[in-house]
């Protein structure tokens, strides 16, 4: 064998060794480069296309059970709050069940059907091709797994840009979406994302020709990101919900759903409670009654002053380190030493006091006296400050309650229970992660990640 033939061979499989290394990378949805993998998820959704409705339902079943596995729930729980350092493992585990649960599927997928002298015309649910979803660092799996059973429901595949402080979750989620979707023999490649996820990464994503919709779920800064692109984009943005109570109200239910709602996954969810605006006639029960379900109160300004500046810098800013931290562990901080039963730090302040006007993500719940019904609707809507997210009321006057929800314009308003009950927990309806208030879709589902189609048979098939 010459020289050359054994050079031509050694090159020959160590093209191949680097093949299968590179195929190896992308096997579970992990791409080097953001643009290999949108190239890929292209051609992933191209196939896809083939495939039947009740293929598509077959995938998402083999999704929900991979994540029914038990040890897979509880890992992704636990690294989750290992690596954000944020929320309550018990919490998690209670929303990603209830995601696997109450997400809808292609039966979200409905047809409007018009006949008559002229035919028959169709308007049919359809797929956007390539999404790109943004997903945050407060619900990570939770978000990527609610918007894959949707997107994926509609015919779409997806390109996840993870939040970097959620990186290793996030990927570990993709790898085990991947792999269900290999078992059912799912075409590769629809659901990816990049190893190193960052903002040049979800930059290049948001800009590039292939995919068609962009689904941002996290603060104003990313929503205004995926507006500023001029492709079609749903953003689910920030929230401050008001809880309102009244002097109609059942005080003590209205006390312990309200310490329930705000200390859900430490105050993460943007539906959670972050301030009270009680009725004057009432409100001394109702802080009575908040201590009886977990609310420790502060009541001097100097411990008050000392919350503050532990959570919030000068200039108002966040600090991070103290969001979705329990009661106990920012007590703690300021040299109060509580039981484990306390889950909410409440406190009296005016309406101008940073914490009613900042959405803290963390279980602090300041409580503004007002000295009726009226005062405490016009201050709720001032202080939820148009973002149309989530409001609370407890009352029993139908009139009151009618009023706040048509001034107030939230894409859930929850009455008389604790605000998770709006996404499904212990309320009504199916659930999402991504609550699209800025841009309108309210709730996501397979249908909000659909196009209208319309499709028309002339002087055909009108069988009436």
């Amino acid at each position: 064998m010459s020289a050359l033939n054994v050079e031509e061979i050694v090159k020959k499989v160590i093209s191949e060794l680097n093949n299968a290394n590179s195929l190896k990378e992308c096997e579970y949805g992990i791409f080097e480069s953001m643009n290999d993998a949108i190239e890929a998820s292209f051609i992933a959704q191209r196939k896809y296309l083939k495939h039947s409705l009740s293929d598509r339902d077959k995938y998402i079943k083999a999704i929900k059970n991979e994540f029914y596995k038990e040890e897979n729930l509880k890992k992704i729980c636990k690294m989750t709050v290992e690596e954000t350092g944020m929320g309550n493992y018990s919490h998690k585990l209670l929303k990603n069940r209830l995601v696997l649960e109450k997400t809808p599927g292609v039966e979200d997928l409905k047809t409007d059907a018009y006949t008559g002298d002229k035919g028959l015309t169709l308007v049919e649910l359809s797929p956007y091709g390539v999404i790109g979803s943004i997903t945050p660092t407060t619900n990570p799996t939770e978000t990527i797994l609610c918007n894959t059973i949707g997107m994926l429901a509609a015919g779409n595949s997806i390109v996840f840009s993870p939040h970097p402080r959620a990186k290793e979750v996030s990927l570990f989620t993709i790898k085990l979406i991947n792999k269900a979707l290999k078992e059912a023999k799912a075409p590769d490649n629809l659901v990816v994302t990049v190893k190193n996820p960052t903002i040049e990464n979800a930059n290049i994503m948001m800009n590039h020709e292939k995919v068609k919709l962009l689904v941002a779920t996290g603060g104003p800064g990313v929503v205004k990101s995926v507006l500023s692109t001029g492709k079609k984009a749903i953003g689910a943005g920030a929230g401050n919900p008001p809880a309102v109570v009244d002097e109609t109200a059942d005080i003590e239910k209205a006390a312990k759903d309200i310490v329930d709602g705000c200390s859900f996954d430490n105050n993460l969810p943007c539906i959670a409670e972050k301030e009270v605006i009680a009725v004057d006639e009432i409100t001394d029960y109702l802080i009575f009654n908040m201590k009886k379900n977990g609310a420790y109160e502060i009541k001097d300004k100097e411990t008050l002053n000392n919350l503050q500046n532990l959570v919030l810098s000068k200039d108002l800013k966040l600090n991070t380190e103290c969001v979705g931290k329990s009661a106990r562990y920012l007590l703690d901080k300021i040299g109060i030493q509580v039981e484990d039963d306390i889950k909410v730090i409440i406190m009296e302040t005016d309406k101008n006091h940073p914490f009613v006007i900042e959405e803290l993500m963390m279980p602090i719940l300041p409580i503004v006296r007002v000295k009726d019904v009226d005062e405490a609707i016009e201050l709720s809507i001032e202080v939820e400050h148009g973002n149309r997210h989530t409001a609370i009321m407890h009352s029993k006057n139908i009139d009151k309650l009618s009023k706040m929800a048509k001034l107030i314009q939230t894409t859930i308003f929850v009455k008389n229970g604790p605000s998770y009950s709006g996404i499904g927990v212990g309320g009504e309806g199916y659930t999402t992660f991504t609550i699209a208030g800025p841009t309108g879709e309210g709730l996501t589902s397979a249908k909000t990640f659909a196009r209208k189609r319309r499709c028309v048979l002339v002087d055909g098939f009108d069988i009436r």
